[in-house]
């Protein structure tokens, strides 16, 4: 198997893009060698623990491209026929990374991502609520009573926030990125076309 390791957040609208695009090209190339480990990065590092309101965020963050900007992923997603209905509230993402990082250790990473994802920009759900939480957690197959003792501790915090900081200290500063055999990154939300194209290359093998 060769690592693939994912870096995103998934209050970021282009991790569900480049996901779902992933996704399609690995169902069209089921024998893929890709073992996937999906990584803490948090966007919005100084979000108030609460949230805020996501159209004040936008403004803060974007200004006048907040629009323009909403707009591009809107097209972007329904060429892939996704319909997006976003959650109102911008969360803090600490507790969704802690949630990643449990899912790890019981082999449901990928499951609860997108929940998360789906819970975020389809569902229009608190992704930074403990109980919303839980319910994703528990919808990916994990112990929701276990999920629920976690999340009310700091069990993990220093570790997640560890393991952000390396990859930023590893040079990786935006999300999606995706990094192939521990030695080739890519960035961005790709086509899966182009996942199709470096599978079949790893297939082929080195020329």
């Amino acid at each position: 198997m060769i690592p693939l390791d994912i870096f995103a957040d998934p209050v970021c609208p282009w991790c569900l893009i480049g996901k779902v695009e992933l996704d399609r090209a690995l169902e069209s190339r089921p024998s893929h060698p890709f073992q996937i480990a999906w990584h803490p990065f948090r966007l919005n590092p100084q979000m108030p623990q609460g949230g805020m309101d996501r159209t004040a965020y936008l403004r803060a963050k974007l200004g006048p491209r907040a629009e323009d900007a909403s707009r591009a992923v809107a097209q972007r997603a329904a060429a892939l026929g996704l319909v997006l209905n976003p959650s109102p509230r911008e969360p803090d993402t600490t507790d969704a990374h802690r949630l990643m990082h449990w899912a790890g250790l019981e082999g449901a990473q990928t499951p609860v991502m997108s929940g998360l994802l789906r819970a975020h920009w389809q569902e229009a759900r608190d992704i930074g609520d403990a109980a919303e939480l839980t319910r994703i957690a528990a919808a990916g197959g994990m112990d929701a009573g276990l999920v629920t003792r976690l999340l009310s501790s700091n069990a993990d915090r220093d570790q997640v926030a560890a393991r952000e900081q390396h990859a930023r200290d590893r040079g990786i500063t935006s999300v999606p990125t995706f990094i192939v055999a521990d030695r080739h990154a890519i960035s961005g939300a790709q086509p899966a076309s182009l996942w199709r194209q470096v599978i079949d290359e790893l297939a082929e093998g080195p020329k």
